[in-house]
């Protein structure tokens, strides 16, 4: 039996408008297991964007059961949960949320900043080897302005990966890439994931949920489809396809 990373059962998300309450999520429930790739979709005002602030430890359900890790989130305080989000949680968003004027190896090395369990030596080989895993082992010492999009988007993944999370958490992170930097992040998710490491990729984009092998589909805070992707596309073949570009 696979672990379950992510357990929800029956969750619900009510927001206040003036006097109208607003169902965002109308009782959910679904897991995600050890080593997954799920894709959850939905167009806007689907509920995906609330559900995303949810498994992402940034806003607690009005009812309903959360469990990540074997974790319950309900009754956890601020600090614990931006404990569970810094430990557990590796974030990469579609804006990237890289520092400026920050080396691609400290901007890696961030989230451990925070872990006093962490030598500075062990800070800098850890990000080291999360540059290497994402094919920017040549560099390390680029500041963002220095790199294009999609080695910025590598640069987050790192990041993403330095505290060894339970579970990477990608909110719509092809959003400003073009189809083939697009392909070779998707590739890099593919390869990370063959890894064993367990991805929820949050998109609107039906060619991405593609490469991902299930996918969830949002409409009204309620899910539509929950089904697995036996065709699963090689996001590696489908860049070699697209016609070469001229230098």
């Amino acid at each position: 039996m696979k672990k379950e990373i992510i357990k929800i059962e029956n969750l619900k998300r009510e927001f206040r408008m003036g006097t109208e309450t607003v169902h965002a999520l109308k009782g959910i429930s679904f897991d995600i297991k050890e080593g997954e790739f799920v894709t959850i979709m939905g167009s806007s005002g689907s509920g995906k964007s609330t559900m995303l602030n949810i498994l992402g430890c940034l806003d607690q359900p009005t009812s309903g059961l959360y469990e990540i890790d074997g974790v319950s989130v309900k009754d956890l305080s601020r600090n614990e949960l931006a404990t569970i989000r810094n430990e557990k949680i590796g974030f990469i968003f579609q804006s990237y949320n890289l520092l400026a004027r920050t080396s691609a190896i400290e901007n890696v090395e961030l989230p451990l900043l925070y872990n006093s369990k962490v030598s500075t030596e062990e800070r800098r080989e850890r990000a080291i080897k999360a540059l290497e895993m994402v094919g920017l082992g040549e560099r390390l010492h680029h500041t963002p302005s220095q790199l294009s999009g999609g080695q910025q988007q590598r640069v987050a993944i790192a990041r993403s990966l330095v505290n060894n999370p339970v579970m990477i958490l990608a909110d719509e992170a092809t959003g400003n890439l073009d189809t083939r930097t697009s392909y070779e992040i998707m590739s890099l998710f593919q390869e990370l994931n063959k890894k064993g490491i367990t991805i929820t990729f949050v998109t609107h984009e039906p060619d991405i949920a593609t490469f991902s092998s299930r996918t969830v589909v949002l409409k009204d805070g309620e899910i539509m489809q929950d089904y697995q992707n036996h065709n699963v596309q090689s996001a590696a073949t489908e860049l070699a396809k697209l016609p070469k570009q001229d230098h």
